[in-house]
């Protein structure tokens, strides 16, 4: 079941060390192999763009991404379950753009599970395009491991 707020009001803030017990709750539920305290603590520590969507005090979804020389790479955008099919991951998607663009950068690169065929489609969408394939990337449990496709937006 979603929730639905309308009208909604959101904005972004910065993740700071306050905020990331609540990352850290909707990671755990969003996820089978959730980010960890120290995967979020590495990201603030090296200084990378990680930013909340929030509506009020409620975390909608946040997203952490690496600048490089002429692209940015998303690491992990996440919608919190209670707010997902609402458009908040495109809302998320254009900030981050247009914070790349800002940063002077030409692509936006991610990968994602080969079977996060939801995901897949909401990238597809924003007008990424998949362009690899990286095998046995991601954790899959019980020891195995999951491909990833690899995506890319001309910014």
């Amino acid at each position: 079941m979603s929730a639905v707020l309308q009208p909604v009001e959101a904005r972004f803030e910065p993740l700071t060390p306050e905020r990331l017990e609540a990352v850290l709750a909707v990671e755990q539920v969003a996820y089978s192999h959730p980010w960890s305290r120290g995967n979020f603590i590495d990201t603030l520590a090296s200084g990378y763009q990680a930013q909340l969507l929030l509506a009020d005090e409620q975390l909608l979804g946040y997203f952490v991404a690496m600048k490089g020389v002429d692209e940015v790479h998303l690491l992990n955008i996440t919608v919190a379950p209670a707010f997902q099919r609402q458009g908040w991951a495109h809302v998320m998607l254009d900030a981050l753009a247009l914070w790349s663009r800002g940063q002077g950068a030409q692509w936006l690169w991610l990968e994602v599970r080969v079977g996060n065929q939801r995901a897949l489609e909401v990238y597809e969408r924003h007008g990424f395009r998949r362009v690899g394939l990286r095998r046995a990337y991601y954790p899959a449990g019980q020891g195995q491991r999951e491909d990833a496709v690899v995506m890319s937006l001309k910014l």
